[in-house]
């Protein structure tokens, strides 16, 4: 029994090893099939790829410095701009602050103006316009006396007897 298990155990351990060889055998045949796949596509990649990649390698070592320049440029101007864009809004600033406080001038200037204007008005009525009408109303009441004195004359002396109300219609 000792020698029959025995050559059983050498059998399963053969075909362990047979299978195992056939098993690293399709793996050998994969990873050649695979290789060869890998290696047309890497030559593929050295005769189109490599190229560009240099193109743009070299396009980039040549465009490096003009890119930094730009960049400079674009800083500069910023830095320039800035200072001209405060300089602008401090004007701005300035010249609104100006026109505020001659708004305000102008504005006391027209309202003293007019406070003078109306203080001459009344000063004009009261020494010129009043007294004017004074002298007009006493002028006329003189003139209404001397019209009725010499018409009381006339009426006298023969004249038609016109009644006082008939003429101030």
């Amino acid at each position: 029994m000792d020698n029959t298990l025995l050559t059983v155990f050498i059998a399963v351990t053969a075909a362990a090893v047979v299978l195992q060889a056939a098993i690293l055998a399709g793996i050998f045949f994969a990873v050649r099939k695979t290789t060869a796949k890998v290696e047309s596509l890497a030559e593929e990649v050295k005769t189109k790829v490599l190229p560009t990649a240099e193109l743009a390698h070299s396009m980039m070592l040549e465009l490096r410095p003009k890119i930094e320049s730009v960049a400079d440029n674009v800083s500069v101007s910023t830095t320039i701009l800035r200072t001209q864009v405060e300089r602008i809004d401090a004007t701005l600033t300035d010249i609104v602050d100006r026109t505020r406080l001659q708004v305000i001038r102008a504005d006391e200037f027209v309202n003293n103006t007019m406070d003078k204007l109306e203080e001459t008005r009344e000063a004009v009525q009261r020494t010129v316009v009043s007294p004017v009408r004074h002298i007009s109303g006493l002028m006329h009441g003189v003139t209404a006396g001397v019209e009725a004195f010499f018409s009381r004359k006339r009426q006298r002396s023969g004249a038609p007897n016109v009644q006082q109300d008939e003429m101030f219609i």
